[in-house]
């Protein structure tokens, strides 16, 4: 193994965050979600849809889902048949028909249409589980929330970011909250992500052009 590859491994999880948080805030200060949305129902409701779905379809669904339904009280009122439709193309379309009319029932009668941004509030919702919940605080309020997805799960393993012997995304969320500032953790959340779309792919990661190659453990490990 070269010597670059050994002192790689050698590197702490906090020199690596170090290099991380200093590449992205320097290259990609304003990191964002790519769903597209105009306020803080339709983000909600995009982030629902995207569960095991891209962000390219669900933009493409939105689009005439939101004409139709602007608003959550406007959603509670229709139903099943009525919206079933409008998101058929979408992954798991009959349960996330439910989801919709569900929270946007929650929505209307307990939170007087207003988004809550408190975690526990967002978890009471059908279709929200804590990525989710994470991501709409994190976005819409700037909390440290760090959602973990497909893509935040791998990089931030492959990075060395967080340790192997993190199985869950709970495992991993915690160890990356820890180890980043608050005021970064927002932003971190999307770097992670667009890396992890475009670069540092699952099959077949980009590392030819990838510029973190300098700290990543897969890497380091990988390297002829």
């Amino acid at each position: 193994m070269r010597s670059v590859n050994s002192s790689i491994l050698r590197m702490t999880r906090k020199e690596r965050h170090q290099f991380f948080i200093s590449y992205f805030s320097q290259n990609q200060p304003e990191a964002e979600t790519e769903l597209k949305y105009k306020n803080p129902f339709e983000l909600l409701v995009a982030v629902v849809l995207s569960a095991q779905c891209t962000d390219k379809r669900v933009n493409i669904v939105t689009e005439s889902l939101f004409k139709e339904f602007p608003t959550a009280s406007a959603m509670a009122a229709s139903n099943f048949d009525e919206l079933f439709p409008y998101i058929r193309s979408i992954s798991y379309p009959s349960n996330k028909t439910k989801h919709l009319l569900g929270l946007s029932n929650m929505l209307v009668s307990d939170f007087g249409e207003v988004i809550p941004l408190r975690i526990e509030d967002l978890l009471r919702m059908p279709g929200v589980g804590r990525k989710t919940a994470n991501v709409i605080v994190s976005v819409l309020d700037q909390q440290p929330a760090m959602a973990v997805d497909t893509h935040v799960f791998r990089v931030s393993k492959r990075l060395g970011l967080v340790t192997l012997k993190a199985k869950t995304p709970l495992e991993v969320e915690r160890q990356l909250v820890k180890q980043i500032p608050d005021d970064y953790i927002h932003r971190a959340h999307h770097w992670l992500i667009l890396h992890g779309r475009y670069t540092c792919l699952a099959r077949k990661p980009k590392c030819q052009i990838c510029p973190l190659t300098n700290f990543c453990r897969h890497y380091a490990h990988s390297a002829v």
